[in-house]
């Protein structure tokens, strides 16, 4: 039986959800105006996250600074990110696709993947059950999505990304070379622009071209393994099976570039604080424990460095982690020269709960786990922000506010 795999993808996604939002409550449709979602528009960090067609006439792009796009539109309209409800939005999308079939995989915050495989007697019809999935996310929720359609999950989803917004394309076997092959090469899932641009050096500026070339020649241009990876898609070849559950997390990560040069302990001590507690709650999310704690810098000379350290017993307590960090810290820094960057990665995990007894007889985490679990409800049912840690506040200057939309971005 051959595969039938659905890709769904929303439209300007935290654009949208930010402007059903303020539409359902009477405001404008900023999808209607040039508008986008970014940060502080001051801050050399912030960029934009989401633009709406109108924004796109201006020729502001996904991912320019914030600076650079008010140059080119002075009117145009900010909205700060709001995970909180990118998250409402985002459940409530993939519970209409649960609707349809069970095998749904949740891709990212904004797209999944439908294995629709087997469910002709149900849907005779495929594209007809598109257009209905495409216009109840549409009639239900507020927002449009672009449905792909394919054999496998790489077809799917360069259907997905043809034209847009509000649009069902298919990329079945007989349709690669007139839809697949012409493609600039880095429009192909997978070819980064590093990647691509080594293989235009090689004269490879097609996927077509690309899918005439021998593995031999694919592998001596890039590797074995990116040769062998290539070589497949560009023949729109793909066995990657829908998940409906996501793989175990290998390891957990946050990093902010931030928005003045870090001089000072007190500062780097601040947000290194704020950067640990929020990786190690996306970890008891998950019931993990991590072996390994590794934290990272970057200086003003863009000069990066790391050190990590394993762990006598896993744990996933944010005051030790955030007591090995503060010694991995000032293993890295002398406390002189400017920091840009910081990160702090939790690795090794294991969902192990046992505990290594103290010479006391207390448990290595204590009363210390139930204050952290404590806290992680409450930010649940109140929001992030509800409470924060009194460390991460530098006297007269909220340190953890300050970087909060750079971080929830790294998540």
């Amino acid at each position: 039986m051959e595969r039938l795999i659905f890709h769904i993808d929303v439209n300007s996604a935290f654009l949208s959800w930010e402007a059903t939002d303020r539409v359902s409550n009477g405001g404008a449709d900023l999808r209607l105006v040039p508008a986008c979602i970014s940060g502080n528009p001051k801050s050399r960090t912030s960029v934009v996250l989401a633009k709406s067609i109108p924004a796109k006439k201006y020729g502001i792009k996904t991912g320019e600074p914030i600076g650079a796009a008010l140059k080119k539109c002075p009117d145009l309209i900010i909205a700060r990110p709001n995970f909180l409800l990118y998250q409402k939005y985002s459940a409530a999308f993939i519970e209409i696709c649960r609707r349809y079939t069970p095998i749904v995989e949740k891709y990212s915050i904004d797209e999944c993947f439908l294995d629709m495989t087997g469910t002709s007697l149900l849907y005779p019809d495929f594209i007809k059950v598109a257009y209905e999935i495409k216009d109840t996310i549409k009639s239900e929720l507020g927002f449009t999505v672009n449905i792909g359609i394919g054999p496998n999950k790489l077809l799917a989803k360069t259907a997905g990304d043809f034209e847009k917004p509000d649009k069902v394309h298919t990329l079945f076997w007989e349709e690669l070379a007139e839809k697949f092959w012409p493609l600039p090469i880095g429009e192909m899932f997978g070819v980064g622009r590093s990647t691509a641009e080594k293989l235009s050096r090689n004269g490879i500026e097609s996927i077509g071209k690309l899918s005439k070339i021998s593995l031999k020649t694919l592998k001596t241009i890039l590797g074995d393994k990116m040769g062998e990876q290539l070589y497949r898609s560009a023949r729109g070849i793909d066995d990657t099976p829908v998940l409906e559950k996501p793989p175990a997390a290998k390891g957990y990560s946050i990093s902010t570039t931030v928005e003045k040069n870090i001089t000072d302990k007190e500062t780097a001590l601040s947000l290194l604080l704020s950067l640990v507690d929020a990786v190690s709650a996306r970890m008891r999310a998950e019931d993990n424990r991590a072996w390994c704690i590794a934290v990272s810098i970057r200086t003003s000379e863009f000069k990066n460095s790391s050190h990590q350290r394993k762990l006598f017993s896993p744990t996933d307590v944010t005051s030790e982690i955030y007591d090995i960090s503060k010694a991995l810290l000032s293993e890295l820094w002398n406390g002189k020269t400017p920091l840009r960057l910081m990160g702090v990665a939790l690795t090794d995990l294991t969902k192990d709960t046992s505990e290594q007894i103290s010479l006391f007889g207390e448990a290595s985490g204590g009363k210390k786990r139930d204050i952290d679990k404590a806290v992680d409800k409450i930010r649940k049912k109140y929001g992030s922000e509800s409470i924060s840690r009194a460390g991460a506040f530098k006297e007269n200057d909220r340190i953890g506010r300050k970087y909060k939309a750079e971080m929830e971005t790294e998540e």
